[in-house]
């Protein structure tokens, strides 16, 4: 969200970031926020003028009192009543404006960095490196739950009875792969100097729109019925939520912190091969991390993690490359993201399997979360975000790059640092033929 004084003293600045990220349809929004601030700055003028006027009236209706003039104090009296009506009225439109005010401000796209590239949506984003020999090998790698049924892994038939479309079980020694991949992910993290956290799997609506823009969260989200309460559709939400209305003092910055959680999506408009699977589903895991830190320092502290993602992938074998979002692909919170996607031999292309964003002081802007300097000022703080691992696409990358075949049974080679969360396995072979 965008500061108010912002946008009134830079609104056409605000409407070209508008058109760069092709929504011309909120370039509206601009002037509505600046008539709504000047009508709630006239309403908030006149309401402090009759509250001085109220006490100042006041004093003379006990002057006029005191003096045994009952007939003049009595007139005060009723000018004194008008004005109170008049203030009441007041303070009921102050009020109404002040929630129009902030649903519009926060319609309007956070400004996005000079240096990103200007494009429509995802086709139009930029390979920035890739990374790793992308795998090809000569023997047929079957689809994702495929490779998992070869080993008992999954189960997604009784999981449709239970729960429907878009939820699975895992077993045997898949579910204990996608155990060490979240595991591993975890200690990755934790020796990158971030601190571990689970944090809670609901959170309040003003955090929601705290954290995400509305679009979003009405992709997104699942809502607890009779409560104010929503299912995380990442740890991220609850983990930026953890310091609202909070004032952190400078030195302690900055905050780095890394949580596991179950993530609850609706996955609305989700078609194609990819989406078929475990690729998108309803409920998975996820290892997360974000960092709140000083403005100065959120572009270094964006590119720390998004290099932390490729390292991890590169450790357990997994070619990968880095992708710019442009303009039109960046959420209305974002300033700056890359996608880290790994290499599917299977479909000869890379998919996403991490998102690492940098939101500016858009999210501590709307949670109030601050920073108090040396020098006593206080000032927002700029909060960032990215996937450590999410397994359900992490196991289908783990699977393809490490999958083997000796003609008549597959198997998968675990990765080295994966081997102490496997209990000490090199391999898991199939026990079914393909």
């Amino acid at each position: 969200m965008l500061d108010i004084k912002f946008i009134c003293e830079n609104p056409e600045l605000v409407k070209e970031n508008i058109k760069r990220k092709f929504k011309d349809s909120k370039l509206p929004l601009v002037d509505e926020v600046i008539a709504l601030y000047n009508e709630k700055r006239d309403a908030n003028s006149r309401a402090n003028e009759l509250r001085a006027n109220r006490n100042k009236v006041s004093k003379q209706i006990g002057v006029l009192m005191g003096q045994g003039k009952r007939d003049e104090a009595e007139e005060m009296k009723k000018l004194v009543n008008a004005q109170a009506e008049e203030l009441k009225a007041l303070e009921v439109k102050e009020a109404e404006l002040e929630g129009k005010l902030r649903e519009a401000q926060m319609k309007i796209p956070n400004i996005v960095d000079e240096s990103v590239p200007v494009g429509r949506d995802d086709s139009e984003n930029v390979e920035v490196k890739q990374y790793g020999a992308q795998t090809n090998p000569d023997f047929e790698i079957p689809y994702h739950t495929d490779i998992m049924a070869l080993f008992n892994g999954i189960d997604k038939e009784s999981a449709g009875k239970v729960a429907g479309e878009g939820f699975y079980y895992l077993m045997g020694d898949i579910a204990r792969m996608h155990s060490a991949v979240t595991a591993y992910a975890r200690d990755f993290m934790i020796d990158k100097g971030f601190t571990y956290c689970i944090p809670p799997f609901m959170i309040r609506s003003n955090v929601v729109t705290g954290v995400m823009s509305f679009e979003e969260m009405d992709a997104m989200m699942y809502k607890i019925e009779g409560e104010d309460l929503y299912l995380i559709g990442t740890s991220e939400h609850s983990m930026i939520g953890k310091f609202i209305d909070t004032i952190t003092p400078e030195e302690k910055l900055p905050l780095t912190l890394t949580s596991y959680s179950p993530c609850f999506r609706k996955e609305k408009g989700a078609h194609g091969i990819e989406e078929r699977g475990i690729y998108r589903i309803h409920q998975f895991e996820k290892q997360e991390m974000i960092v709140i830190c000083k403005p100065e320092e959120s572009m270094d502290w964006f590119n720390k993690m998004w290099s932390y993602s490729v390292e991890l992938f590169q450790s357990l074998d997994i070619p990968v490359r880095t992708l710019e979002c442009c303009t039109g692909d960046l959420a209305d919170l974002k300033v700056k993201s890359y996608d880290v996607e790994a290499w599917s031999p299977k479909q000869q292309k890379y998919f996403e399997v991490c998102s690492c964003s940098n939101l500016g002081d858009a999210q501590a802007r709307r949670l109030g979360i601050r920073v108090k300097g040396e020098d006593g000022k206080k000032y927002l703080a700029h909060t960032l975000n990215n996937t450590v691992v999410a397994p359900p696409r992490m196991l289908i990358a783990l699977l393809e790059n490490n999958l083997t075949f000796d003609g008549e049974y597959y198997s998968v080679k675990i990765p080295e640092a994966l081997r102490p969360y496997m209990g000490g396995k090199a391999e898991i072979k199939a026990v079914n033929k393909y």
